[in-house]
């Protein structure tokens, strides 16, 4: 095996060669666990090898926040430790692309789901987990991290061809440039789909709602029962979490999947200008409204309303744009809000410190027999 089977490039090998000359050696991150990660190397027999790695206490300091720590997917520079060492990562290289969402709660913190990804397949059915507006949300987010997006309607065995169709055809008109196909886990017909994007040194990073059938892809795919599946609940039509932690697993016919734990809700974690490029149709009609400050409610010559009103424009297109556009401002104020307050601590840190090293200054000058004046 050699490194480009793991995604290696060109602008990689570049950017690795001065840790190279330190002795430390590339590997990219399989999994994360709360003590420690996992990654891959390649060893001098070009052998595919699975390690447990820590972090140093430098790349965990430089980090700004959690989404700037390694996460599975990222390469990075790992020394070798000798018997009975830790392997240490060293150092970060930069992220091609990282497909993340904001941390589920109220937290304003960023949460990578994957690095240096290059599709991101979202799997969904066109029954109980039909939401046009999460879907907005996810091609949002995709559009952002600079993948290629990939919908997987699956189940589509189990309902009415008019649905399905009607559920693709919806999906679509959110995201002309997405892939949206109509498939069955269970017939294996989304199987041929998701090995023609997998090719060599090609990441996947699969998602969706727990009991769509994302566990039996990823089965089919790897062809063992690596995520146990369960039943799926006859009334709420979900199914219970059957992928449980975050991992890259390399595919013997080439390719690399990201599997991930089925996803409750998918918060935005996004700026503006992304938002408007996902709403061009939205801002193509703001552009046109009388007044720049339209609020597209009762605003007079609002040109959004009018299309609206006159069947040009779905109100709920309308009100997810509104909604997500809300959310992404109080994010930016709660993260504003957050950083207000950690400037705040800081500068009172820094008057103790201050004020402690004063005292102790005092306190030596008296034991020394020097009074001030």
């Amino acid at each position: 095996m050699l490194l480009t089977d793991l995604g290696w490039s060109d602008d990689l090998e570049r950017e690795f060669a001065p840790h190279a000359q330190r002795g430390w050696v590339p590997a990219r991150l399989n999994r994360e666990t709360p003590i420690n990660y996992g990654a891959f190397i390649i060893d001098e027999e070009g052998d595919l090898v699975d390690l447990d790695v820590v972090l140093s206490g430098k790349v965990w300091h430089d980090a700004a926040n959690d989404a700037e720590l390694p996460a599975v997917g990222d390469w990075v520079a790992l020394e070798l430790g000798g018997e009975n060492e830790d392997h240490v990562i060293r150092a970060g290289l930069t992220r091609r692309s990282c497909f993340s969402r904001k941390v589920p709660g109220k937290s304003t913190e960023e949460q990578v789901i994957g690095a240096n990804v290059d599709v991101v397949c979202v799997v969904t059915d066109p029954g109980p987990d039909h939401n046009p507006r999460r879907m907005e949300r996810y091609f949002t987010l995709i559009s952002r991290s600079r993948a290629k997006p990939l919908v997987l309607i699956n189940k589509a065995d189990a309902f009415d061809a008019g649905l399905c169709e009607s559920a693709a055809a919806e999906l679509q008109a959110l995201s002309p440039e997405a892939e949206i196909h109509l498939v069955s886990a269970l017939k294996g017909s989304g199987l041929e789909i998701l090995q023609r994007h997998l090719r060599t040194g090609v990441t996947l990073c699969i998602v969706g709602s727990s009991g769509v059938g994302k566990s039996t892809l990823v089965n089919q795919l790897l062809g063992e029962e690596w995520q146990w599946t369960g039943e799926v609940n006859e009334v709420t039509g979900k199914g219970r979490h059957t992928t449980v932690s975050r991992e890259l697993v390399p595919l013997d016919d080439g390719g690399l999947l990201i599997d991930n734990p089925g996803m409750r809700e998918i918060q935005m974690w996004t700026d503006e200008q992304t938002l408007r490029d996902s709403f061009s149709d939205v801002e193509e009609l703001a552009a046109q409204c009388k007044f720049g400050d339209c609020k597209h409610g009762t605003d007079k010559g609002c040109a959004i309303r009018a299309a609206v009103e006159a069947g040009e424009l779905a109100p709920a297109r309308l009100e997810s744009f509104l909604r997500l556009d809300e959310e992404i401002e109080k994010l930016q104020k709660r993260a504003k809000k957050r950083q207000m307050t950690s400037e705040r601590r800081a500068k009172r840190a820094h008057r103790v410190k201050a004020r402690n090293l004063n005292d102790r200054i005092e306190l030596e000058r008296e034991q020394r027999g020097e009074w001030r004046e």
